[in-house]
């Protein structure tokens, strides 16, 4: 489904990611709410972001990447099978359980799981914000624990504020629900 979102400019590109290379976390517009993100190999920003949303660390995040490309190094320790079944929901509103087989996401996103959740995202927002910082990021949704996923960019500011480092503007994508979890190893899915 195409998305109604303004491309962002050079200028708000070139912010978030000075902002998610400097350990800052922003918010920003996904497929169905907003998200919350940072570097994921960055244990502070992680930390901040499990703080701002009251999470525990034991229960991990997502990361969501812009292309099969910039997670290819999670993907290529695994069986072929595997591989093609996780790409074909992808680009799109699918995050896929990836066996961490070679243990390469830090366990401050992992959790205490032996997998991590991964989405390649056809927003156009979220495919910029991860082109531009040359990784992918976390994705978390915007709210603290408990409470409703920020669904406009006035929520996003009464739940966090100025404890946010950049809020890069742009709109939802046409899914009503956050995205579904599928475990590609049993393909049960979770959400």
């Amino acid at each position: 489904m195409p998305h109604s979102s303004t491309p962002l400019t050079d200028w708000q590109l070139h912010c978030a990611r000075r902002t998610l290379l400097q350990g800052g976390v922003i918010a920003y517009p996904t497929e169905a709410v907003w998200g919350l993100g940072c570097d994921p190999w960055d244990v502070q920003a992680v930390d901040r972001i499990l703080d701002l949303k009251r999470r525990p660390m034991e229960k991990g995040v997502i990361l969501v990447a812009s292309s099969i490309e910039q997670v290819r190094f999670l993907l290529d320790p695994l069986p072929l099978e595997l591989q093609r079944e996780a790409e074909k929901h992808w680009p799109g509103p699918v995050t896929c359980l990836l066996p961490d087989v070679e243990r390469q996401i830090p366990e401050w996103v992992r959790g205490r799981h032996s997998s991590i959740a991964v989405r390649v995202s056809d927003h156009p927002v979220v495919r910029a914000l991860c082109n531009a910082a040359g990784m992918p990021l976390v994705s978390t949704s915007c709210n603290p624990a408990g409470r409703q996923p920020a669904r406009s960019i006035w929520q996003v500011r009464r739940y966090f504020g100025d404890e946010l480092d950049w809020i890069v503007p742009g709109d939802l994508g046409g899914s009503r629900q956050p995205s579904r979890i599928l475990d590609i190893v049993s393909g049960r899915q979770l959400r």
